[in-house]
């Protein structure tokens, strides 16, 4: 950990830890909630948050959603310190890197605080302020390739649900700020009051796998070479197909050497990886919207046995199939209906647990469940 992060966990434990979020029109409400409710959360174990909203003018802005939100204070008149400054995403995002007055008080605020965070497509116009020339950077992934070319400078990881490089942190889409915010209470108060923040909240603490699950075949769009959008659309389309080096080079009409070459160009990984990911994410598919047995999911992927996605699976996000479906087949799953005849409230089925307590049910024939 750098000297930077140790004093901001020494500051919060000390005294109030000032949190101010960036409003300006356009931004997701998620983006500006989700982090604020886990710092909230953490407040009632021990947390000493104190959250300021600052916009422009000091004037309300609007949501994508259209939901109206007030600012406490204006950007510019914002003199006092920073624990952690929090930028949220605009989905436009050439909208907000082209207002120069928001980018010149983000410059201003983002040197002066202890810590800056962005959520989403927050990220690019804490770019625009330089700040993060040099360091490793997490987005959305739909934008992973915009941000990387408008500003080379940044090193994208195009996977990752968060990413600390020095006092800068940078999450992926959406609901990924929470993950981000629940690591800062982890590192200013610990694990037990992080994790009993995720259980007020009913997330995860940590989820499973990063953003490649959501993101692998956009790769063939972006290149430049047909015979390598040829392959890798093949791919694509039939997961389960015969995609050996051979088969592939063959179908390309070139050499498996020559193939090899133009598809770690253009991707930037190994033809026999490509398609385990997009194998991994036909299985992803088949486990959220269906209930197909194992072993027909790993036929129709490409995986051929139960037990060769298992360990696909294990590798690639740390959980078993079973569990990922347990997790991910239905948002319904442990909301049963209530009876035609009466209102009440809704109870968690007895037994069952909250995300936050790390704990994964298994589905039949998937053998013991799996923490993470």
């Amino acid at each position: 950990m750098s000297t930077s992060n140790g004093q901001a966990g020494a500051e919060s434990r000390l005294r109030t830890h000032p949190v101010v979020m960036v409003l300006y029109d356009g931004v997701q409400a998620l983006d500006v909630t989700g982090p604020l409710d886990v710092l909230a959360a953490a407040n009632e174990h021990g947390g000493r948050y104190r959250a300021f909203t600052a916009s422009p003018g000091g004037k309300d802005v609007r949501t994508t959603s259209g939901l109206r939100l007030a600012a406490d204070t204006a950007l510019e008149g914002w003199s006092g310190r920073i624990g952690t400054l929090l930028v949220p995403g605009r989905p436009d995002w050439h909208v907000a890197v082209e207002d120069h007055g928001l980018i010149e008080q983000l410059t201003r605020l983002a040197h002066s605080a202890l810590r800056v965070a962005s959520v989403c497509a927050g990220a690019f116009p804490l770019a625009a302020t330089g700040l993060l020339d040099g360091r490793r950077a997490a987005t959305h992934w739909r934008l992973t390739e915009e941000l990387a070319a408008r500003y080379p400078s940044v090193h994208v990881d195009r996977d990752a649900i968060f990413i600390r490089d020095g006092r800068v942190i940078t999450s992926a889409g959406v609901t990924a700020g929470i993950d981000l915010t629940l690591s800062l209470v982890e590192e200013d108060l610990g694990p037990e009051a992080a994790r009993a923040a995720a259980k007020d909240l009913v997330v995860f603490m940590a989820r499973p796998g990063g953003q490649s699950q959501f993101s692998v075949r956009l790769r063939a769009r972006y290149c430049r070479s047909a015979t390598v959008r040829t392959v890798l659309d093949a791919v694509t389309a039939a997961p389960h197909a015969d995609h050996s080096l051979g088969a592939l080079a063959a179908r390309a009409g070139v050499s498996v050497r020559h193939l090899t070459r133009l598809i770690r160009q253009e991707t930037g990984t190994t033809a026999t990886r490509f398609v385990e990911q997009i194998r991994l994410e036909a299985a992803q598919g088949m486990l959220e919207s269906g209930t197909d047995p194992l072993d027909m999911v790993a036929r129709r992927s490409g995986f051929g046995s139960a037990e060769t996605l298992r360990r696909a699976f294990q590798r690639e996000f740390g959980i078993t199939p079973g569990t990922y479906r347990a997790r991910f087949h239905s948002t319904q799953r442990d909301c049963p209906r209530a009876p035609s005849d009466a209102v009440g409230a809704m109870r968690r089925p007895s037994g069952d647990t909250l995300p936050g307590d790390q704990v994964a049910t298994a589905m039949p024939g998937d053998g013991p469940a799996t923490g993470f």
